[in-house]
């Protein structure tokens, strides 16, 4: 894809870190963008700051698909049919999984996965109905490569987001619909305050906010990247139909040294019986998937 100018846009975390950054940047190449958001105060906030007549606020809970999709019908009866969907609205638990309950489980997949799974499931048909084209764009982390101990479930919905947009893309290549994977490292961003945005539904086995470990979180975040920055390096990447989008170049050997390792837990086993018919159906699947990824790079 590219050209972005006339076409309308949906992001999700749209009022604050990189969603902001991103709609700043689709509304300086000529796009309709809508910004949904759970903070009602960080919409309005947004909105001053934008001061364009072809921007919308929507609140949204992204783990709500009814929500969903009433604000997909309100944002398309206002700005036009959308074709470019940024999935970006994400919280943090800083905790390891074996110290969290399922409430946590419950906030972090709500958000972090079936958010995404929502904005697909709510978006992309209507996308191919029109035939305009188009592109999904999804936020993961370079959590989504990297994990330790904590935090776990993040590590883990990232991981998901990974696989889903990695399917999607090829699902969605043959109806000129591109997509790609925003892996951010540290952003200047206000995740690290997650809790202030906890549904009080799911605050029943949540442990007591650490308020000294979240203040050191925010100095952490301050030298993170500034989020106009990420947001060109990702129009920049649509417009190229680049699948990975790695805003942040700092990671390339580490994730060369874990790939690394990956590959050195193969080992040369003696050839077992089946191998042989095993082969003949992995040749298959294998040329499917290199054909896969040849007609989604061929996205232009």
């Amino acid at each position: 894809m590219t050209e972005l100018a006339g076409r309308t846009a949906f992001v999700t975390g749209g009022a604050n870190g990189v969603g902001l950054g991103i709609a700043r940047a689709l509304l300086a190449e000529g796009c309709k963008v809508a910004i949904a958001d759970v903070r009602e105060d960080s919409i309005e906030a947004a909105l001053k700051l934008l001061e364009n007549q072809h921007v919308m606020g929507v609140k949204l809970d992204v783990s709500s698909r009814e929500a969903y999709a009433e604000a997909a019908d309100r944002v398309e009866a206002e700005l036009g049919p959308v074709s470019l969907l940024f999935n970006n609205a994400g919280v943090n638990l800083f905790q390891t999984i074996d110290d969290s309950s399922y409430d946590d489980w419950d906030w972090l997949l709500g958000v972090n996965l079936h958010g995404v799974i929502n904005g697909v499931t709510t978006f992309v048909p209507r996308m191919k109905a029109h035939g305009l084209g188009g592109h999904v764009c999804n936020t993961a982390s370079m959590a989504a490569f990297l994990c330790n101990g904590a935090p776990g479930i993040y590590n883990t919905t990232k991981f998901a987001v990974r696989g889903l947009s990695e399917s999607l893309r090829y699902s969605l290549a043959p109806h000129g619909i591109g997509v790609s994977m925003l892996c951010p490292g540290l952003v200047k961003t206000y995740i690290y305050a997650s809790d202030a945005i906890r549904p009080d539904a799911l605050k029943g086995t949540a442990k007591d906010v650490n308020t000294e470990f979240v203040s050191n979180l925010e100095k952490l975040h301050e030298a993170g990247m500034e989020p106009e920055v990420i947001a060109a390096r990702t129009l920049e990447a649509i417009r190229q139909n680049r699948f990975y989008i790695f805003s942040h170049p700092e990671f390339r050997d580490e994730l060369r040294e874990v790939f690394d390792e990956v590959l050195d837990e193969f080992r040369d086993y003696p050839e077992d019986p089946g191998l042989a018919d095993r082969l003949k159906i992995e040749a298959g699947r294998r040329a499917s998937y290199k054909q896969a990824r040849e007609v989604a790079r061929a996205l232009g």
